[in-house]
């Protein structure tokens, strides 16, 4: 089993989607490995807006999650996976026809699919016949719930047939005791609201647990400082790739980035530890720190919170010195700039712009456009004309991204769902 998980959970159920997603972004910030989102309702409208704010949330955090709700039909655990959940939670109690575990897990993979189940119901014979009931149904995972330690209890988990997350307050049992518990896989909980997440995992790794920190594969020792025993430090946006600061590190701020998560650097100015962000508010997440080859510049990847630069600016690189003109291949760079123009056609129109033209006439026209260009597409493969397959796969690529536009989708839905895929 790989690195034990922490994975707060959150009850979405008359809870302002705003809190929520506030909630979510403080837990991913703070060191949570994976997301609970759950809303067991019934209510077929609450349901669905339930499913809406998990789309929201899959686009404001980048933290894998599982969303539990209330499954009637193949249908509601295919639209729960439609919002970027890694998984989806099935309340066991809640399912009326248990035949749709096996349809899911065919349909969309054992790996996506995990039950809920109450400890009582697997702590007698009848609990021993569910287990094997639930394995013919191929399931990926159990959440189990109010667990009581006891030496029986720890038996039937760990020797259950599949993972287990055992989800708990954890105002009886305690933590270490739990995620130590050879077969369970992490401990979804909402103890940690409001408490640092970071700080328990390094505890819990000092009790030998693998859980998933920080950690720096070369000593502080073996790289090149200059001569005030400070490094470089070059920080940027882990998705853009976009520079947004320099700055330095001594071994005490190095340290202290592993330990929290959050750049932390030396000032030279005012000589002595500050972390990005206690002051303004705009901190550093730490995504990735790579260290160049002569091993005197560490490359920091990092989520920024607001600016970068103290003037406000997302970055501090912002002031040109020359410039020569150049075409710029990178293939999201490209996407990106025209769906920009798109997007600024549907809130700014053009006299005269194609764009316009398509947004004018509505969905029904996209779509029959973006039909015709994929012909068109069909037409020039089977003709073996690389030339002419080039011109139609860029006209269908703007097409199709005019049709983004139309249904509210961006590129970061699209690369998500295709990340969320690999």
């Amino acid at each position: 089993m790989s690195n034990k998980k922490i994975i707060p959970y959150i009850n979405a159920e008359n809870e302002v989607p705003e809190n929520v997603i506030l909630m979510a972004k403080n837990y991913s910030y703070g060191g949570a490995d994976e997301l609970f989102l759950f809303h067991y309702s019934k209510d077929e409208k609450s349901r669905e807006e339930f499913l809406t704010l998990a789309k929201e949330l899959s686009k404001e955090v980048d933290l894998p999650f599982l969303v539990g709700i209330y499954v009637h039909r193949l249908e509601d655990i295919k639209k729960a996976l439609y919002t970027g959940a890694s998984s989806i939670v099935i309340k066991y109690a809640l399912l009326d026809d248990k035949k749709l575990l096996l349809e899911a897990s065919k349909r969309f993979g054992s790996d996506k699919i995990i039950v809920e189940l109450d400890m009582l119901e697997c702590m007698d014979q009848e609990g021993e016949e569910l287990c094997h009931l639930l394995q013919g149904y191929v399931i990926g995972k159990v959440l189990l719930k109010h667990v009581a330690l006891t030496k029986e209890t720890m038996e039937r988990i760990t020797h259950a047939p599949f993972p287990v997350i055992v989800r708990d307050s954890l105002v009886r049992n305690d933590i270490g005791s739990l995620i130590s518990i050879a077969n369970v896989e992490g401990i979804a909980t909402n103890f940690f609201e409001n408490r640092d997440i970071m700080k328990a995992k390094l505890g819990l790794k000092v009790q030998g647990i693998d859980i998933n920190t920080f950690d720096s594969k070369l000593p502080f020792s073996e790289f090149k400082l200059n001569k005030d025993g400070l490094i470089p430090v070059i920080t940027q946006d882990y998705k853009s790739g976009e520079v947004l600061m320099l700055a330095y590190m001594n071994e005490e701020a190095y340290n202290r980035t592993i330990e929290t998560g959050k750049m932390t650097y030396f000032s030279r100015s005012r000589n002595e530890l500050w972390i990005k962000g206690d002051t303004s508010g705009h901190y550093q997440y730490v995504k990735e720190l790579s260290i160049d080859c002569d091993k005197d510049t560490i490359l920091a990847k990092v989520l920024q919170i607001g600016a970068a630069c103290h003037t406000g600016s997302r970055s501090c690189f912002y002031t040109p010195l020359m410039k020569k003109e150049y075409a710029d291949t990178n293939p999201f760079h490209v996407f990106q700039s025209v769906f920009d123009v798109i997007l600024d056609r549907r809130k700014n129109p053009k006299e005269g712009s194609y764009t316009n033209y398509l947004f004018d006439k509505g969905l029904d026209k996209i779509l029959k456009k973006c039909g015709e260009e994929a012909t068109e597409i069909v037409i020039a493969a089977k003709n073996r004309n690389a030339e002419e397959l080039r011109y139609e796969i860029s006209d269908f690529l703007y097409h199709m991204m005019v049709l983004m536009a139309e249904c509210d989708l961006d590129w970061d839905d699209i690369v998500s769902e295709l990340s969320h895929r690999k």
